[in-house]
Parts: C-alpha cells; structure tokens; sequence
C-alpha cells in the first residue's frame, strides 16, 4: 500500500481544543483535521442536532412533489411506491410506503425483478400499475435517467414523483416533480444524500404541510441510517445527523425487522461499521438471490414472528450468496490468469452462467487482488449486463461515458456503476474502456493507499482514549475511522497466520521487549506479511483501534491496515 500522511493540524488550534474539551491533544488534533477547530463546533459535531437538518422546501420541485401526493390522497388514488432492489431502494419503500399508509390505505409497493426487469423503473412496472389502477408513481433511488418510461407512463395517465440522487442526464424526464439534489437547477445545501434520504426529506415536507410534530419522523431514521451507511454517501452534514439519530433508534427501539436481524448476531449495540457489514449484506442478499420484494416484506414487518420468519430465510439467501460470489470471484480470477491480462490498467471479465446478483460484489472481490477499474458482465436475457466498481481517485461513470458507443445502459456514480450492452459489442467495450482507463487514470490510483491521520505512541493509547475516539461515530467518507502509525514495535513472539489458508495476522504488538504495553492485533488479508514482524523484528505499522470480545471479556485491539 502507498502511504499518505494527512497534514498536521494547526497547534495553536490543537492546543485550544484540547484546552477546551478536556482531551489528549492526539484526539484534538483529529477534530483539528476534520474541520473542528472550536469548542461550538465541536458540541455540533459530537451531538449532532435534527434541528440543525436542512428546510424540505430548498429542494427543486418539492412543494410540486408534496401538492402531487396530497391531491391523490383528496381524490383517493392509488399510489404506488417504487423503488430498487438494493439497500437503498428497498430501505427507501419501506420508508415511504410506511410513512404514507400511516394517514392513508391506499399504498402498495413494487420491487423490480432483477433478472426479469433489471435495475430502475421498467415498462412492466409501469404497464403492472396501469393494469391495477395506479395513477401516480413515487420512485425512489431510481428514475432520474428514466425518460422513455416516464414519458410512457404518462400516456397511460401515470403522474410519477421522482426521488434519486444519481447523477441526471442532460434532459429531465417529464414527471411532476422531479427531486434530486444533484440537479444542476438545485440549490439544496447538501447534494449527497443517498436515494432513502432523498425520500426522508420529502417525507419531512409533508409532515410540515400537515403541521405535525417532527418527532413522527424519527421511527423511520433507522431506514434512512441504513441506506445511508450501505450506499457509501459523505458521512458528513445532514447524513451524520441522520445516521447518528437513526442508530439511536436501531439500538434503543429497532423495529420488529431490524430485531430479528440483530438477534442473530449476539451485539448488543451496533455502529455504522455493523450496520454496513452485518445489516446492509443481508438486505441486500433478498435482492440478490431471490426478490427484493422479501427485503421489504421484513423492514415493514409489524410484529416480530413475522420478522424473525423472514429473517431465517433472509439468512439463508445471505448463506447462499456468500457461496456464489466465491465461486465466481475464483472463476474470474482464473479468467484474468488464462487470458494474461494480470498486468492491464482494467479488469474486464464475462461468463454467461455467473449470478448477476453478485457480479457487483465480484467487481469488489476482484479489485482486492487486482487494484485497477472493474467490470464484470454475465448474461441477462438477450443483452449482456455489468457491474462496475472503481479504485480511489478514478471517475469511473465518467469512463463509462467515453465508453457510449458500446452501451445500451448505464448509470451510476464516480465509483460504482451498471450497464448492459449487446452481446457483439463486449469486446469492443472491453478494448476501448481499457483505453480509455490507460490514457486516463493517474500512476498514483493504481496503488491502493491507507490515508493516515497521525502519528501516534502506543503509550497514547488508554480506554479513556478509545470512549473518546468512539464518540466521533458515525464513520463513513469524509469522517473515516481515524488511522495511526506507529514505528519501532516489535511482536512478542507469537504472530501466526490464521484463518483459511494463512490469510489473516494474528499477532501482539509491543514496544520492546521489557516493555509493559502490549496490544493484541488483527490484519484481515495480511497473512502472508508474517515475515515481516517474526525473529524480533522491529516495524512500523498503520491500524485502527477497535474492540475485541472474547469469553464475555472485551479488550481493546489494533486493527492492522499495512505493515512496512
């Protein structure tokens, strides 16, 4: 890994906030660095406030969206909340579909297909609510791209309401409102929340219109807390508020869904880090191997037999991705070898039998070994559909664009992507995206890099620290978990190479040999550095710290993230 040391903070300001707050001046400077330089901004950052949330009404086209939604509900429409079928999506329908049957019976929801339909608003949709009587459509996570269905929808006396965040296309599609923060006609101060935000906000709007209280709303932020975390937006502005309200509602009060998720886990509380890897991964695995109708069946379930039912079955879909996308990952590994494409700017594979609810975990999966721009296609009824997933610093939507010639589809964000071309054109994307790749990525993005906040003695390190460094949750872009380096630490003799195939670190960090502190450690995938840290060897190390629990006794842990 390539190591960046972020700057130092300023030491007048480091030394005031130490002053100020009663910390370490290591803690301080974190704050210092994150933008957090005084005591006021400070409390804000550490007790995030749902008033300091932004007015609804600063959005582009949201009193359209609101006087839409209220007149179906004076002249007794049917109202179809759409979405998705990712976290993002079906967290998003079960917020709105929730939110609106609260004052109004006449919701249903709809989930595309993944295989029949694909990803966003489809003509079957469409032409299923044309069919039952549906004459307005919310959409949400998805349609600002749409403007064949919308248009379609419309012929067929269809309003639709729009709630994305995706980057739009040149034109708008022809919807009553159209509410994305990324519009180039917005001015909402935050233009990154993720699409469940987006529909939070909308909900937000109507509750003002209606003169209810806001604490109506706040049931629902352990949805938006979710998506929040799995869609990887800026954990910064409205998205900390929300996110850092929303875990207060999934480890005080989590509905009957959420419940049933975590009893299977034996956590007591839950970060943002939990909710992304333990909460998100079995959401989004009832999309992935069976419909993501299933997902929000058990976030809109109201009674927790129901949830615990349908948490089983989720399990098990999870239990079963996990199979498929290592089998695949292997398969694609070996088609890279085969084909002597190891040393290439970009990673660009097919089968037609892999599992397209997986081949975005794939794409990840791959650049764990092969750190450059990756997509991975499988067949999807005539057409060929791909996820896509980049490195740091590299736009790859903007590479997708270059790519045009080739593609039927495509949508997404700078680092995560999907498309769908004819099957004739794959080797000519295949050749012109590693082109494209080639001429445009920079030499540093393609060696993967551990941002580094500070430098830091392991004598700093204390449980009054960690209770500190823990209150800077929740974590996520803009805000990551802070990582340290130390140098000159040595093993205490007893590092091992655990887990399947020797592929994790074990190992006991201390500063000497007589010294008194020491610290257990884990480095996910660094197995093979082993050789690094054995016969007494002195290294230098970057890591995180967390918490480890082990026979009921909870130690803090260095968490390695590279070892030089």
């Amino acid at each position: 890994m390539r190591w960046t040391l972020k700057p130092p903070p300023d030491p007048e300001k480091q030394e005031q906030l130490a002053q100020d707050l009663n910390i370490d001046p290591e803690l301080a400077g974190l704050l210092v660095q994150r933008g957090i330089d005084a005591f006021a901004k400070a409390k804000s950052f550490f007790r995030p406030s749902l008033k300091e949330l932004h007015d609804p009404f600063l959005m582009a086209d949201m009193q359209l969206a609101v006087d839409r939604i209220l007149q179906a509900v004076e002249n007794s429409e049917n109202i179809m909340v759409y979405g998705d079928y990712d976290v993002d999506g079906t967290t998003s329908v079960a917020l709105m579909s929730t939110f609106l049957q609260s004052f109004y019976p006449q919701v249903s929801t709809y989930i595309p297909d993944r295989y029949d339909e694909g990803y966003g608003v489809s003509f079957k949709g469409i032409d299923y609510a044309s069919d039952n009587n549906f004459t307005l459509i919310i959409a949400l996570d998805c349609g600002v791209k749409a403007i064949d269905k919308v248009a379609y929808a419309r012929e067929k006396g269809i309003d639709f309401i729009i709630c994305d965040h995706h980057r739009p296309g040149k034109e708008l599609p022809d919807a009553v409102a159209v509410l994305d923060p990324k519009r180039a006609d917005c001015n909402y101060p935050f233009d990154e929340l993720c699409g469940c935000g987006v529909g939070f906000k909308l909900c937000q709007a109507i509750a003002k219109v209606k003169g209810w209280d806001f604490e109506i709303l706040i049931p629902y932020l352990d949805l938006v807390a979710t998506a929040i975390g799995a869609d990887i937006v800026p954990m910064v502005d409205e998205n900390r508020i929300l996110t850092y309200h929303g875990l207060h509602v999934i480890n005080t009060c989590p509905r009957p869904g959420f419940q049933a998720i975590i009893s299977q886990l034996n956590k007591s509380s839950l970060t943002s880090t939990d909710v992304v890897f333990t909460i998100a991964p079995r959401i989004n695995a009832a999309g992935r191997m069976k419909h993501g109708l299933f997902a929000v069946e058990l976030l809109t379930a109201e009674d927790i037999d129901t949830a615990i039912t349908l948490a089983k079955a989720i399990e098990q879909n999870n239990t079963d991705r996990k199979e498929t996308d290592k089998w695949i990952t292997d398969a694609a590994l070996d088609q890279i070898i085969a084909n002597e494409e190891k040393n290439g700017f970009s990673t660009v594979v097919y089968d037609p039998s892999w599992h397209k609810g997986v081949i975005g975990i794939v794409a990840s999966r791959l650049i764990e070994t092969y750190y450059r721009p990756t997509v991975v296609f499988t067949k999807s009824g005539d057409k060929l559909a791909a996820s896509v997933r980049s490195v740091k610093g590299f736009d790859v939507y903007n590479a997708l664009e270059q790519c045009a010639e080739f593609i039927e589809q495509y949508g997404g964000h700078k680092y995560a992507a999907g498309l769908t071309i004819k099957e004739e054109h794959y080797e000519g994307f295949k050749k012109r995206f590693e082109e494209v790749v080639c001429a445009t990525i920079k030499n540093q993005d393609r060696t993967e890099e551990v941002t580094i906040d500070m430098k830091l003695p392991l004598t700093s390190i204390s449980p009054k620290f960690y209770r500190i460094l823990k209150q800077m949750e929740p974590f996520g872009p803009g805000n990551m978990t802070p990582v340290f380096f130390t140098d000159n630490v040595m093993d205490t003799g007893y590092a091992k190479a655990v887990g399947a195939d020797g592929k994790h670190l074990k190992a006991c960090i201390t500063t000497g040999k007589n010294s008194a502190v020491k610290y257990n450690a884990i480095g996910f995938n660094l197995g093979d550095r082993i050789s690094l840290i054995n016969e007494n060897q002195t290294f230098k190390m970057a890591y995180s710290i967390d918490e480890n629990t082990w026979n009921n006794v909870t130690s803090l842990q260095l968490r390695l993230r590279d070892i030089h």
